[in-house]
């Protein structure tokens, strides 16, 4: 449920503003004697449910294929090495290696033409929230692709079933790209089954660590907006195509581009450039 909580900031003429803020945290929580009220069990079943549920969907596999030709995108689908939703929760491992057969169909692909722009591969995956990518995957990409411009070349959208986020580094290091973004559903909470993250990383390969990506998180209507998910994508792609790399090494040279709110100081790291 949310919660109102008394605000702390102070007006112009010091007074303490009151106006509520709101979080969907379990707080405060009614109680009848030394038990929470049906109304709150209840509702924490259904959260409870709902995220169970998330993490055991199938992607609609079908549907996500049509709405990217209906855009005149081309689009492949893969999937890993675990042969099934149970397979895929029990292991991990699985989940980051493309099946034999699809990692063949993926190198049977064109090779990238040096003379052109940067290639980037954009993934539309399951992850542990199928939901997640149903619901907000294709928003996203269409408020990604007009940042992109003219400066890189894509590869057929890849959307990639039973995933776990390092498959991405498979994908890409098949389709020959310089950076993949593979948006993926996350583990669904008991307020959030639906949120999608996004991970950026520069030249993938097989054996790449998560230190080595950038995450945009908690994509999704009570989260993130498309249009700023979009913008922090965007930037950490052409920031991780300016200084050759992605993750904790990549710092805020330019604290005023990034979208949303800026830090007190742009922070910088001695080689990250």
């Amino acid at each position: 449920m949310s919660a109102q909580i008394p605000g702390s900031s102070l007006d112009k003429a010091g007074n303490r503003d009151q106006a509520p803020l709101y979080t969907s945290a379990r707080i405060s929580l009614d109680r009848t004697g030394v038990s929470i009220t049906t109304r709150h069990a209840l509702e924490f079943s259904l959260a409870h449910a709902q995220a169970r549920d998330a993490v055991r969907a199938a992607l609609a596999l079908p549907s996500l294929l049509a709405a990217l030709h209906a855009r005149n995108l081309p689009a492949i689908a893969v999937r890993s090495a675990a042969r099934d939703r149970a397979e895929y929760l029990r292991r991990p491992d699985l989940g980051r290696t493309l099946a034999p057969a699809c990692a063949a169909l993926l190198a049977s692909q064109p090779a990238t033409d040096n003379l052109q722009p940067a290639t980037l591969a954009l993934i539309l995956a399951d992850g542990l929230s199928a939901l997640a990518t149903e619901r907000h995957a294709l928003a996203v990409l269409d408020a990604l692709l007009p940042l992109l411009g003219t400066a890189w070349r894509l590869t057929p959208i890849v959307i990639a079933e039973q995933a776990r986020v390092a498959l991405g580094d498979e994908i890409g290091a098949a389709l020959h790209a310089d950076a993949t973004v593979i948006l993926i559903g996350e583990r669904p909470g008991l307020s959030s089954p639906d949120s999608l993250g996004a991970y950026i990383t520069w030249t993938p390969r097989p054996g790449r660590t998560d230190a080595e990506r950038n995450c945009v998180s908690n994509i999704r209507a009570e989260g993130l907006d498309y249009a700023t998910a979009a913008a922090k994508i965007a930037w950490y792609i052409k920031q991780g195509r300016r200084v050759g790399l992605t993750g904790v090494a990549l710092r805020e040279s330019d604290a005023t581009s990034l979208p949303g709110p800026k830090p007190l100081a742009a922070r910088q790291q001695p080689g990250s450039r």
